[in-house]
């Protein structure tokens, strides 16, 4: 046989499938059903890179492998390309970003489609198209209808480079998530999504789903639910109540002092009583300068301004305590105000130390003068209290003391925010909202959407945080939905998070220009069994797109009460180096480089053997070469063929575990160690120097999902049919065990020899043998044996005295 043309025959199978459709999904709903997700891409103008390669190759196996077991699998794939990447590359460039969007996804499709990925190129979907948003705006005014939607003037997060409003999820660190440059804070009127309404039941819907336990972890954390009490503090001056949350109410006795936020309307309601406001404000405006991830960290130099007008009565002992104002309490987190005991708690000792404030030990068990204690113990100097030791006893028996005067009661509080739903952008899903004098904001009706976005040449963003859109008077001007009279259009987009929260659905019925899907496709192809995704997105669009399931369901519009019956992730793939790639590291490896020189296969075959799917491994290119030399010893296979029908003797054992152990790896995602079992494999195939045609059928099958091109031609070539039309192999269980087995034997207790003997050997000649080997022999020598215990397969401890 010729060498192995990879070329050509990866071109040749590619076409094929193009032209004979081979991975549609069918839309006969009697058949059993597979729904695998991966993370529809952004369009960037860079192309994919190998990441996309791993994160995409892990559901392509079990996809390939599911057709054969005769599933009709839904393995789609689309585009998420609103953002501002594309609008930035688009004024850059000086071209609009609907040219940049199509160019970016035809230079993917391309990628994709060279690697030879079975996804089924008849259902794209491309978030940027009239017919993807017109749903999206459809979903986003249902929510309006439901309340679910509101307006609030807020402190914002706003990237002066980007010039847009960041939510707080994309200014992590104090830093845009675009462009990486400082934020600033801003006040705005914000639109926001009430995804908090939904807080509970996305945490109880994760008690319902396979997730990897990490993912669990990381999504229970972001909603962050915690339990504590509401308690008022009456403010001596004016009896006006300051409502705090706490998950320590059993600590009230320790309370010395309060802290608010620099912008609590109280200081605003009472300045002409506050008789140093003119430092109170010079503070506030310091603040205003910081983002809210500077304001909240915990190592910095501690700063605050104590109000003197304003005094608090600890409503357990009745002392009055000071009120201060520092930057690290938010008006936007909690109730504004915290009450602090600086005896267990670091930052509030820090605090309290700086401003010369009484620390006062409420839990025994540390030393004060030194540092706060944080850990448990046994309440001091706490009343009623006094004398507990266990936490939960303290924090019910004060709840029944607050309850009992009237001032606080047990409460329920999320980490989690109320997602800001807007970009003052041109490029992303236009808010259907309009906003008229008389009625209010009125939704745009259903039947007028989608509300495009308007062809305009100059799309750059305004320089005060206003979207280009309120720039276009043809656009802004309309007339109210409800009374007729003259209104405006709202301005914003919505963010980029927006299409990608129901995309999943879109492609049960993509070409559906009546409803987002049909009830009968949503019916037979949710929930999706197995989404595969990045770490990074666990929480945001699975939270964000968990909501607009979880919604949809309320509403009766979709089947399932979750999207996602199982996630997985994948780990990176890092530069040669063992750093992450980055251009400016130069670490960067290209796919299209790589299937250039050595064929798709290869580089598919490397991306899931270079170790452990979900954790991060470096690119290594001795080890792409060592996947090239195996390929091409299963391409020499065909030199050695010979005639059967049935396994040969020498081969049949070898074949069935590693049927057994492919099989099973791919299912859990152990791809690495199911290739090395068939590289294992060949290697005997080789010594024994023939294989015949059943063999060959079943190794290439079993090779097809990792390196479909080279397994079509070889399965052609020896049967004169398609592979990816026939069927998986399947192994017999007794054919997998070892005939032989390691055990090893102990005399009192220490290993004294290992002994290779025949699995499911009876007790005696097992025990017969270990007496026989000469270390063993030597060990008993001279003793009296007292004891022969034998654990089948594993051990032999013989007792001498």
């Amino acid at each position: 046989m010729s060498r192995y043309d990879f070329k050509s025959v990866e071109q040749k199978w590619q076409k094929y499938w193009d032209e004979h459709e081979s991975f549609k999904a069918s839309d006969d709903y009697s058949k059993k059903k597979f729904y695998a997700l991966v993370e529809f891409p952004y369009p960037s103008g860079h192309g994919m890179h190998v990441g996309h390669i791993k994160a995409y190759s892990g559901l392509e196996v079990v996809s390939r492998k599911r057709r054969l077991e005769g599933y009709n699998v839904l393995f789609p794939i689309g585009f998420d390309a609103y953002g501002l990447p594309t609008e930035n590359t688009a004024i850059k460039e000086n071209i609009h970003p609907r040219i940049v969007t199509d160019r970016n996804i035809e230079k993917f499709t391309n990628q994709l489609r060279t690697v030879g990925f079975s996804f089924d190129w008849s259902r794209v979907i491309d978030t940027t198209e009239e017919g993807y948003y017109k749903w999206t705006q459809w979903i986003f005014l249902k929510m309006f209808e439901k309340g679910l939607v509101f307006r609030d003037k807020t402190s914002v997060n706003y990237c002066p480079s980007c010039k847009v409003v960041l939510s707080n999820e994309d200014s992590q660190g104090g830093k845009c998530d675009i462009c990486h440059s400082d934020i600033v804070q801003k006040t705005k009127e914000v639109w926001y999504l009430r995804i908090t309404e939904y807080a509970d039941k996305l945490l109880q819907g994760l008690e319902e789903v396979d997730y990897l336990p990490n993912v669990k972890l990381q999504q229970q954390n972001w909603i962050g639910k915690s339990t504590g009490a509401f308690v008022e503090f009456t403010v001596k001056e004016n009896g006006e109540k300051l409502r705090i949350y706490t998950t320590r109410p059993d600590t009230l006795y320790g309370v010395t002092f309060m802290v608010m936020a620099p912008e609590h309307p109280m200081i605003q309601k009472y300045r002409d009583k506050i008789a140093n406001i003119a430092e109170l404000d010079a503070y506030r405006e310091e603040c205003a300068k910081k983002s809210e991830f500077e304001r909240t960290q915990l190592v910095k130099d501690k700063t605050g301004v104590r109000i003197d007008g304003l005094t608090a009565i600890n409503p357990i002992t009745g002392k009055e305590i000071p009120i201060y104002i520092s930057d690290y309490v938010m008006m936007g987190y909690g109730t504004g105000a915290i009450m602090a005991v600086p005896a267990h708690d670091t930052r509030d000792y820090d605090f309290a130390k700086k401003f010369g404030i009484d620390i006062i030990e409420v839990i025994k068990g540390g030393d004060i003068s030194v540092e706060a204690y944080t850990g448990d113990g046994e309440m001091v100097n706490s009343g009623e209290l006094n004398g507990i030791s266990n936490k939960k006893d303290a924090i019910d028996k004060m709840l029944g003391i607050l309850e009992q005067k009237g001032c606080g009661e047990k409460g329920v509080q999320y980490k989690m925010k109320d997602w800001a739903f807007n970009r003052q952008r041109y490029w992303g899903e236009p808010i259907p909202i309009v906003h008229c004098p008389k009625c209010g904001m009125v939704a745009v009706p259903y039947d007028e959407l989608p509300l495009k976005l308007p062809k305009v040449e100059n799309f750059e963003p305004g320089t005060d945080g206003e979207s280009p859109l309120a720039k276009i008077d043809s656009f802004v001007n309309c007339k109210c939905p409800k009374c007729g009279g003259d209104a405006k259009r709202e301005t914003d987009t919505m963010p980029q998070w927006a299409g990608s929260s129901w995309y999943f659905l879109r492609y049960c019925d993509p070409k559906n220009d009546n409803e987002f899907a049909s009830q009968e496709a949503l019916k037979y192809w949710m929930p999706v069994d197995w989404y595969n995704g990045g770490m990074e997105h666990v929480t945001r669009h699975m939270i964000y797109s968990r909501f607009w399931h979880k919604f949809l369901y309320d509403l009766g519009l979709v089947p399932t009460s979750e999207p996602y019956a199982k996630r997985t992730a994948q780990g990176l793939i890092l530069g040669p180096d063992g750093e992450k790639m980055s251009k400016s590291r130069g670490n960067v490896i290209d796919p299209n480089d790589v299937v250039e020189e050595y064929g798709a296969d290869v580089l598919r075959l490397y991306v899931l053997f270079m170790g452990d799917y979900e954790k991060a491994a470096p690119w290594s290119e001795s080890s792409i070469k060592g996947c090239k030399r195996f390929l091409d010893r299963v391409w020499g296979l065909q030199d050695m063929l010979t005639d059967g029908d049935d396994f040969s003797s020498k081969l049949k054992a070898p074949f069935h575990k590693t049927i057994k152990k492919v099989t099973e790896d791919i299912e859990s995602m152990k791809f690495n160690t199911a290739i090395a079992a068939m590289m294992t494999l060949i290697n005997e195939i080789y010594s024994v120097g023939t294989i015949n045609k059943a063999e060959l059928g079943a190794f290439c099958i079993m090779l097809n999902p990792f390196a479909p091109h080279i397994t079509e031609e070889m399965y052609s070539n020896a049967f004169g049919k398609v592979l990816s039309e026939q069927s998986w192999i399947s192994y017999d269980e007794s054919l997998c065990r070892d005939e032989t087995i390691e055990i090893v034997v102990q005399v009192n207790g220490k290993l004294r020899a290992k002994l290779n003997i025949a699995v499911d050997s009876d007790k005696d000649s097992v025990i017969a043998a270990a007496l026989a080997d000469e270390k063993v022999a030597e060990s008993v020598e001279g003793r009296n044996i007292v004891k022969q215990i034998y654990v089948p397969n594993k051990l032999v401890n013989i007792v001498a005295k």
